[in-house]
């Protein structure tokens, strides 16, 4: 017959379990930011990995928020940059307006001079397993507009060009 285990002991144990536990969900949906710290767009993904990677996917940020099955896909799961480019000026007007549809997205998740740092890693790395979206799609008014005519150089070109 074995004796019941002391209080204290009991408690030790059951907190060094929620510690594995609360550090095993902290993990998932993140991986490591894989922007050299020297790249002008690091600040970028560091703040990408911090304030999207719940809903978002890039392996350039670390991140793992999409669903990666259509059966599993959540209402919140926010689009796979993987497989989906951006220019500047779109991203920021999905930052400015909670996304496109304004559903889901928290407006202003980042604002100013972190917005435009957000922006740029994104058109740098995103879509990087994707064809690239045709400069001019869509117009301003419905935040689609990119002037330059790929994802690169849409980092260099800023958003003041599309009024």
């Amino acid at each position: 017959m074995r004796g019941r285990m002391p209080p204290r002991t009991k408690s030790i144990l059951l907190a060094a379990a929620a510690l594995v536990a609360a550090t095993a969900f902290a993990a998932c949906g993140e991986g490591k930011v894989q922007v050299a710290t020297s790249d002008p767009n690091h600040n970028g993904a560091v703040l990408f990995e911090q304030r999207c990677a719940g809903c978002h996917t890039l392996t350039a940020a670390g991140t793992h928020g999409s669903a990666s099955n259509i059966r599993t896909r959540e209402r919140t799961d926010g689009p796979n940059f993987n497989v989906r480019a951006e220019c500047v000026e779109r991203v920021l007007y999905a930052i400015a307006n909670g996304g496109f549809s304004g559903a889901i997205m928290p407006q202003n998740i980042v604002v100013g001079q972190q917005a435009q740092e957000v922006a740029q890693f994104l058109a740098k790395y995103a879509g990087a397993k994707a064809t690239q979206r045709p400069a001019g799609d869509g117009d301003a008014a419905n935040g689609f507009h990119c002037t330059s005519t790929s994802a690169a150089s849409s980092s260099t070109s800023g958003a003041s060009s599309s009024g």
